[in-house]
């Protein structure tokens, strides 16, 4: 089995890396930084799988084009892609500098869309595959100061729900990722207890658990929210 992980040196995707791969799934993962796909790559061969890291921007389409190509050349066949790429900048819509949306729409929009196309059309040839969109609670409401992240977060569960409609007559699942706030680098230097928050274990697990379900049964969206934050 082999799954594709988008920015997955760290978070969710690196939860998600490791919960796949104990799991005996082949990775295919991507990150801009080179020395976390070193360590990375270390991690999961541990596990006995084969494993494909490729140093690639997220936020340029040629970087995101060229993983694609060099994904399908280790892996004809895919079994799940996670679109988990993602960036988050703090701001005013109305204030900020058209480049602060510009980047977080290619990031958090235009990769996935990028992706799903081509992983889609394989997965349509193949009758079966699983495509995970990791979205937002920023994707249903917005949220304070992150206006652009919600926008473009809005804008992935929408194209969770265009791809999900298209695919499911030739048996390909697609299930949107929703969680609350998640103990990742983004929190890095808060002063509120790490408890309080969702773990990215846990969407690497919720992940593992709807790949158990029955082949009839599609998980459309599940939401993980911080139970007392």
């Amino acid at each position: 089995m082999n799954a594709i992980i988008t920015g997955a040196t760290k978070g969710i995707g690196k939860a998600i890396a490791l919960e796949l791969a104990q799991s005996g799934y082949n990775i295919i993962a991507c990150s801009r930084n080179f020395d976390e796909l070193v360590t990375l790559e270390a991690e999961l061969r541990s596990f006995n799988v084969d494993v494909l890291t490729v140093e690639a921007d997220c936020g340029v389409k040629s970087d995101v084009l060229k993983f694609v190509e060099e994904a399908l050349a280790f892996a004809p066949k895919i079994d799940v892609l996670v679109n988990n790429v993602g960036v988050f900048v703090p701001g005013s819509l109305i204030d900020e500098e058209d480049e602060v949306f510009e980047n977080q729409l290619q990031v958090n929009l235009n990769t996935s869309y990028f992706i799903s196309k081509r992983i889609g059309k394989l997965m349509r040839e193949q009758g079966f595959g699983h495509i995970f969109n990791i979205c937002s609670v920023a994707s249903k409401n917005p949220v304070e100061n992150a206006g652009s992240y919600s926008v473009t977060k809005a804008a992935m569960l929408s194209l969770n729900y265009v791809i999900r409609k298209e695919l499911a007559p030739y048996k390909v699942k697609v299930t949107a990722v929703i969680p609350g706030s998640t103990y990742t680098a983004s929190w890095e230097g808060t002063t509120l207890d790490k408890a309080k928050f969702v773990q990215p274990e846990d969407v690497a697990k919720v992940i593992k658990t709807v790949l158990l379900l029955s082949d009839g049964a599609n998980v459309d969206e599940v939401t993980l929210s911080p139970l007392d934050f």
